[in-house]
């Protein structure tokens, strides 16, 4: 039996595991069809259609840590079966939020616009650059996976000494290193989100630039330049409040151990995060004008039944 919070948060979960899968499915479905026909894939939608795809393993993920939040609580934090999660979950997590970072780079490699050699070098070799980060972002997501086994050692060890007699400090000690280890697994966290900073803050000082450029010559404002680097921006810088909040729902759920409320500072952290991979992906779509335009020809309104000659909707 579970009480009006655990069926709140059970309805929530189904919900944003629904629109999830639908919303980063689509995403994968058009890409990947495009894919197909095409027998080729720009870098900027092979990072997109990679992040969806990895978005919605995330989502299955989560999916079954609230079910185990509900309807066995007591098990949560023990057995093979938590450690699996753990392990599948730090993986596809990290590399997620590494490929959030690679299209922030992309994005900046290719719109910004600076005259410093080190800059012009890396814009000339910039599919190069994010394939090279891709494949580190590969090996440092399998490196703080593997970090974890230190973490299971712990949890290990607490379980071996439990019926020792005149062991309470021992494990009172080892619970605290126990717990110290899932906050300090966040700081895995801290360089994407520094490499996503620094791309956001080079696309404002170029396009403050070339606004500047624009006013001294008189050029309309509405540029093709000018729209790229808006265009990224919005879609960076979403990119940034959302992964703000991805953020916090990580510090709620590594913290959740020193809170009172143990149980109820998780079910947060888990509707947070979920709501990270449904907006954000959202967001996605919205900002690129192939899958834009394909969603809004599959809503069943006026607008989804544009003709062939029409129109559709303008790029954002």
């Amino acid at each position: 039996m579970f009480g009006f919070i655990e069926g709140v948060f059970l309805v929530l979960t189904i919900t944003e595991f629904i629109l999830g899968n639908l919303v980063n499915g689509f995403i994968v479905s058009i890409n990947s069809s495009y894919w197909f026909k095409s027998k080729k894939i720009s870098l900027s939608n092979f990072i997109i259609t990679s992040l969806a795809l990895f978005r919605i393993f995330l989502l299955w993920i989560i999916f079954i840590d609230s079910l185990i939040i509900v309807f066995s609580y007591h098990t949560h934090d023990s057995g093979i079966m938590m450690q699996l999660i753990d392990v599948f979950w730090t993986f596809t997590n990290h590399f997620s939020i590494w490929l959030i970072s690679c299209l922030s780079v992309f994005y900046c490699l290719k719109i910004a616009s600076f005259s410093h050699p080190s800059f012009l070098w890396l814009k000339w070799r910039a599919s190069r650059v994010v394939v090279g980060m891709l494949w580190g972002a590969l090996l440092l997501s399998c490196v703080s996976t593997m970090s974890l086994m230190n973490e299971f050692k712990i949890y290990s060890a607490l379980t071996g000494s439990k019926d020792t007699p005149n062991m309470t400090e021992y494990i009172r000690l080892k619970r605290q290193e126990y717990n110290l280890m899932h906050v300090l697994g966040n700081l895995w966290k801290i360089p994407s989100l520094i490499v996503s900073l620094v791309a956001y803050l080079l696309l404002l000082l170029s396009l403050g630039k070339h606004t500047q450029q624009m006013q001294q010559y008189s050029i309309d404002s509405r540029d093709q330049s000018a729209e790229a680097h808006k265009r990224a921006m919005r879609i960076i810088s979403s990119f940034l409040l959302f992964f703000l909040f991805y953020c916090l729902s990580f510090m709620i759920l590594s913290s959740s151990r020193f809170l009172p409320e143990t149980r109820i500072a998780r079910i947060i952290g888990v509707v947070i995060s979920m709501s990270y991979l449904v907006g954000d992906s959202f967001i996605l779509i919205v900002c690129n004008n192939k899958l834009k335009h394909t969603f809004v020809a599959m809503l069943p309104c006026e607008c989804g039944h544009l003709k062939p000659g029409s129109k559709g909707p303008s790029a954002s």
